[in-house]
């Protein structure tokens, strides 16, 4: 049965987190030579290529993406021991590296890295993308953790993804401060303009079986999947729009919008979710743990 060499997977490190071979060898104090026949011997071990040549660049196959991200955390987690061995120093900070969904509320994110701000010792990055670069990402261990409003679960066997529910917060009609119709749903409505989620989204699909169980046609002025985007637009335009109130929260607290109606039964849920690790932070395990129910 092989074992991992730890050597030849610490160069295949410094090479990738470098990104020059020439460098690596000149800190590693070897010779380029030497070091390219090290980082062989580890495809050679591992039966898959992890570096590929783009002119006289070496860039990261798939493969090599996602044993990075071990290495990282291997190599990290070691450099740790060692200053707490040698010296008797605990790391100065922990990392949190956190991947949100580009669509999402940014106040909702706020509000769940809250419990970060004031801590001295912990230092965080937010990386906004798209889904399936925020799943890439997190199976790659490039990231600590995703925030995301759709649920995700395991597709295949080699990925297990670990899902937690946030918060479930209402769906409802927001507009202008004062101009809330006196009558209720669908008659009060009648001739308003709406800036609504895209019809690609889950709050919409919602939103449009509401009008439709009332026959009631929106007039949709203008649509966005972005809840940042959303959010400008019910602000500046004078419209009606459909979002969880926690999006607009501080339009509401000037007094700028108000919630006219709460959609029954439709919610948007807010998921963090890890892959399965041996070594989790302390500082992710503590966080998750006052966000949950």
């Amino acid at each position: 049965m092989s074992r991992l060499n730890y050597h030849h997977l610490h160069y295949f490190w410094r090479v990738a987190t470098l990104g020059n071979l020439t460098e690596a060898a000149r800190q590693l104090h070897v010779s380029q030579s030497a070091l390219s026949a090290q980082i062989r011997a580890l495809e050679e071990s591992m039966e898959t290529k992890l570096f590929e040549r783009s002119g006289r660049r070496l860039v990261l196959t798939a493969t090599g993406q996602r044993v990075l991200g071990y290495a990282n955390d291997i190599f990290s987690r070691g450099e740790e021991l060692e200053s707490l061995l040698r010296h008797g120093v605990e790391p100065e900070y922990q990392q949190l590296r956190i991947g949100v969904l580009s669509t999402m509320s940014r106040n909702f994110i706020e509000g769940f890295i809250a419990p970060l701000i004031n801590q001295p010792k912990v230092r965080f990055s937010l990386h906004a993308r798209g889904m399936a670069n925020l799943l890439n990402g997190l199976a790659n261990h490039q990231f600590d953790l995703i925030l995301t409003n759709s649920n995700v679960t395991a597709d295949d066997q080699d990925t297990l993804w670990q899902s937690q529910l946030l918060a479930r917060q209402p769906l409802a009609v927001v507009g202008p401060k004062g101009q809330k119709p006196t009558t209720s749903f669908p008659q009060g409505y009648t001739g308003k303009r709406w800036v609504l989620p895209t019809t690609r989204t889950e709050l919409r699909t919602a939103f449009d079986g509401f009008c439709s169980r009332w026959n009631y046609e929106p007039d949709v002025q203008a649509e966005a999947d972005d809840m940042a985007m959303l959010r400008l637009l019910a602000r500046d335009t004078g419209a009606l729009t459909v979002l969880p109130p926690v999006v607009v929260k501080d339009e509401i607290a000037r007094g700028t919008l108000q919630e006219f109606m709460t959609l029954p039964n439709v919610y948007e849920s807010f998921y963090a979710v890890t892959v399965k690790r041996q070594f989790v932070s302390p500082v992710l395990t503590e966080l998750l743990a006052q966000h949950s129910g």
